[in-house]
């Protein structure tokens, strides 16, 4: 057995043993917060053919006689809810909850898929482009038809009505996984893309291959 392997089975175990993403919420800004919730209440995500429906209300934030409800961005159980601070001034950012988010098969591949892969992410928080020679290469053979290298132009980053190229820096390899749609704004450091070097494609195959197979 190779080292790939038993690196795969110790992935495939984890995942086994713990399917779950853990969502921490906190404070959206300072203020005093009231909690919407009990701990192990089961939360939903927006809906909607647009997504326009709010998800469960989590929490309520006030601050200057200005109160703001934040929802759930996701389905899952509530876990590690600070009662201790329902009723009391916060700082922006203090932990609030935690969301127990059940993972998916697709979400399964998709988490493991970034462990393996080299993802590319964004350097700032703007709207990207593919590169115009990637983006036709894209559309005429599709993203895994697409090698690229250290130094290549393959994004454009559109910030301040100012377009900036940005340049791969990472391992040689297929475009294997695209995190982001074109125009779309994204946070800083959020993956843009997922890389597979050649010699790893038979090893991702088989993780894909075998989490649908064994999965539920």
């Amino acid at each position: 057995m190779t080292q790939q392997d038993i690196h795969f089975d110790e992935i495939l175990s984890r995942y086994r043993s713990d399917p779950f993403h853990y969502v921490d919420i906190q404070a959206l800004h300072a203020g005093q917060v009231k909690f919407l919730l009990e701990e192990g209440a089961a939360v939903e995500g927006p809906s909607g053919e647009w997504k326009h429906i709010a998800g469960t209300r989590l929490y309520q934030i006030t601050r200057e006689r200005n109160a703001k409800v934040v929802t759930s961005q996701t389905n899952g159980t509530v876990s590690a809810l600070r009662k201790e601070l329902d009723g009391e001034f916060v700082e922006a950012g203090e932990p609030l909850l935690t969301i127990r988010h059940p993972l998916k098969k697709k979400e399964i591949i998709e988490s493991i898929l970034q462990e393996v892969l080299f993802i590319f992410t964004a350097p700032e928080r703007a709207r990207y482009y593919f590169s115009m020679d990637i983006q036709s290469r894209i559309e005429q053979k599709g993203a895994r038809s697409v090698f690229i290298q250290p130094g290549d132009e393959i994004i454009t980053m559109s910030l301040m009505k100012r377009d900036t190229p940005v340049f791969y820096s990472g391992e040689a390899g297929i475009i294997h996984s695209v995190y982001f749609k074109p125009g779309d704004s994204v946070n800083q450091g959020a993956p843009l893309i997922g890389v597979c070097p050649k010699n790893k494609l038979p090893l991702i195959q088989k993780i894909i291959t075998r989490v649908k197979a064994e999965w539920e």
